[in-house]
């Protein structure tokens, strides 16, 4: 048989799915299991989202569609953006792609050779790595602990970004669920402006998920000139309730967005018709949906932030956005429960799921083994008894 290219020796299987297909493999075998493992955001979109999809059915041309996107779904991507505070955009800036993991790994490929440096902060969603990895880029990782909030200090940025091709920022944080403010953003494009050879993709697709008034702020506002060497990531999943239509944009240098278009022409041609159809409607119609859900993730988060702080020894700053907690666990290590030890974030994780059938993910996964993250979107009535399970299984740590 011949080999693979040697580029899947370095690509992994997501960690995330593989902890929230255990927690399925046990539930189908019977088992009480909560999860807090995944983050899918557990509502659905509008009515006006599938009247859309099935006029576009009753209207379907069968014909392929545009590689860069309908005009109409560009131009209500602009408008999107536009209400959040980034203006001046055209469609030449824009391109569509199957979701903002598919967007991320075209600019990968569009911007980094072999060997160039990649710089993001530490904890990262866990496909920051890997798409380094599978493209044969150096991973500069900026560790940000507990202790500073899990945030980015203008220091480590601006010692991290000589030699380096790209610097990844996500605001909102997966994993953390940490918000950037107007004055800490402003900081750190302030370190940007003086190294003029990097790129910047801002990976924020849960700009409309930040709760506290705290509000979400970019990179071009605090600084207008970084506007050339910005690219804004934003996806449909998480605000609409669509992770599974997989609809991804960016917004970028007209140069970017065109090699965005050239990538999809080879990859995926186009978004299906029908997919554009509710990508337009979720976008331009009613936005009821994605304010109510944005309100009931924050009295949610209060919820998670106030049952972890009631536990001695559990560090978690206090999320401001997304629909993560990311609690430092690290005084379980050393401890067992029921006789099984517990040495790390993994140990920990492995044996809350066997005692208590609740799934989280391990630390480890985004680059931090002294965490764990929680994703606080299962059914509501989940919620109050999984965390009540996660207090019992610490206090019993002997």
């Amino acid at each position: 048989m011949p080999h693979l290219a040697a580029r899947m020796s370095r690509a992994k299987p997501s960690a995330i799915m593989l902890i929230a297909e255990k927690a399925k493999q046990l539930k189908a075998a019977g088992r009480d299991i909560i999860s807090f493992s995944i983050g899918v955001p557990n509502f659905l979109p509008g009515p006006h989202v599938y009247e859309a999809a099935r006029k576009a059915l009753d209207k379907d041309s069968g014909q392929y569609g545009s590689n860069r996107g309908p005009e109409a779904l560009l131009d209500a991507f602009i408008a999107h953006l536009e209400e959040g505070g980034l203006r001046g955009y055209q469609r030449s800036n824009i391109a569509t792609g199957i979701g903002a993991k598919h967007m991320l790994y075209n600019l990968a490929e569009a911007l980094l050779d072999e060997g160039d440096v990649i710089v993001f902060p530490v904890p990262y969603w866990t496909t920051y790595l890997d798409l380094a990895e599978i493209v044969g880029a150096e991973a500069r990782l900026l560790p940000c602990p507990a202790e500073q909030n899990y945030k980015l200090t203008p220091a480590q940025l601006d010692a991290a970004l000589p030699g380096a091709k790209v610097f990844l920022f996500n605001n909102p944080s997966n994993p953390t669920g940490m918000v950037y403010t107007e004055q800490e953003i402003a900081a750190l494009a302030d370190v940007l402006v003086r190294h003029p050879h990097v790129w910047i993709i801002c990976d924020d697709i849960y700009n409309r998920m930040v709760f506290d008034g705290v509000g979400y702020h970019n990179f071009v506002n605090a600084r207008p000139e970084l506007r050339d060497r910005v690219i804004q990531v934003d996806s449909l999943s998480k605000t609409y309730g669509m992770p599974g239509w997989r609809v991804g944009f960016i917004a970028g240098p007209e140069a970017v967005a065109n090699a965005m278009v050239t990538l999809n022409s080879n990859h995926i041609t186009s978004i299906p018709e029908v997919v554009n159809a509710a990508a337009l409607a979720a976008l331009s119609g009613p936005q009821d949906v994605p304010a109510s859900k944005n309100a009931e993730f924050a009295a949610r988060r209060d919820q998670v932030y106030a049952a972890l702080s009631a536990i001695p020894g559990v560090v978690c700053p206090r999320p401001q956005g997304a629909f993560y907690a990311f609690p430092n666990i690290s005084c379980a290590f050393g401890k067992s429960h029921n006789g099984r030890m517990i040495s790390n974030d993994v140990d920990f994780c492995s044996a809350l799921l066997e005692a208590k059938g609740v799934a989280c993910v391990p630390g480890s996964a985004f680059g931090d083994p002294l965490a764990l993250r929680i994703s606080y979107t299962c059914p509501a009535e989940q919620l109050a008894p999984g965390l009540q399970r996660f207090q019992e299984f610490i206090a019993e740590l002997k």
